[in-house]
C-alpha cells in the first residue's frame, strides 16, 4: 500500500497520517522528519541539506529526492509507506515516479478561506501547548494549566497567507497530476477529525 497524503497547510495531514499509518501498518514518512534525522546524525545527505538551510535557501529537488529514495529503500517500507510533505511539486512527483509505483493519493480538500480563519484564529498555551480557537475561547489564560495563551508566529495572517500562496502555486497542481493518472481520491477536510479518517478508510477499501 503505497500512499501519498496531499492537502494545504493546516488541513490536518499530520493528524490523519498518524492514524492511517497505524491502521494500515505502514511507516509514516514525513520529509521534515527525515531532514531533521539526517542533519542530527550528520549523514552525507544531512550535511548537504544543512548547507542550503543554513544559507536560508530551499533544499534543491535532487537532494530531497535522494533523501526520500534512501528512506523508501529501508526494510520497513517493503509492504508500503505513507508519504506526507512529498512530493511538493510536479518535478518532485515525476522524480518519485522513477523511484516507486505510487498507489493511492489522498487529497484532504479544504476551503482555503475557511482554513485561513481556522489557522489565524488558533491560539496555544505558551506553557503546556493546549490549543484553542478564538471562536470559542475568549480569555487569555489556559484553562488547563493557567499559562498565557498566545498566537504563534506561524498562525499570524501574513505567514498563513504566504504558506497558502506557495501551496496554491506549487503543490495544488499535483491534484490534477494524480487525477489524470487515476490515482487521486479526495476527502472533505472541513469535517471533524474522526469523520475525515472514516472517509479516508472508506476510500482505501
Amino acid at each position: 500500500m503505497n500512499l501519498i497524503l496531499l492537502g494545504a497547510p493546516g488541513a490536518g495531514k499530520g493528524t490523519q497520517a498518524v492514524q492511517i499509518a497505524e491502521k494500515y501498518s505502514v511507516p509514516h514518512i514525513s520529509t521534515g522528519d527525515i531532514f531533521r534525522k539526517n542533519i542530527k546524525e550528520q549523514t552525507p545527505l544531512g550535511i548537504k541539506a544543512k548547507s542550503y538551510i543554513d544559507r536560508g535557501q530551499l533544499v534543491p529537488d535532487e537532494v530531497v529526492v535522494e533523501i526520500v529514495k534512501d528512506r523508501l529503500s529501508w526494510e520497513d517500507c517493503k509492504n508500503g509507506y505513507l508519504l506526507d510533505g512529498f512530493p511538493r511539486t510536479i518535478a518532485q512527483a515525476e522524480a518519485l515516479d522513477k523511484i516507486t509505483e505510487v498507489g493511492t493519493v489522498i487529497n484532504i480538500a479544504v476551503d482555503l478561506q475557511k482554513l485561513m480563519q481556522r489557522l489565524t484564529g488558533r491560539r496555544v498555551c505558551a506553557d503546556c501547548g493546549e490549543s484553542y480557537h478564538i471562536s470559542s475561547f475568549f480569555g487569555s489564560k489556559c484553562s488547563k494549566c493557567g499559562g498565557k495563551v498566545i498566537q504563534r508566529d506561524d498562525d499570524k495572517e501574513e505567514t498563513v497567507k504566504s504558506r497558502l500562496d506557495v501551496y496554491v502555486k506549487q503543490t495544488a497542481p499535483l491534484i490534477e497530476y494524480y487525477e489524470k493518472r487515476g490515482k487521486l481520491v479526495s476527502v472533505d477536510g472541513m469535517q471533524s477529525i474522526p469523520e475525515v479518517f472514516a472517509q479516508i478508510c472508506a476510500e482505501l477499501k
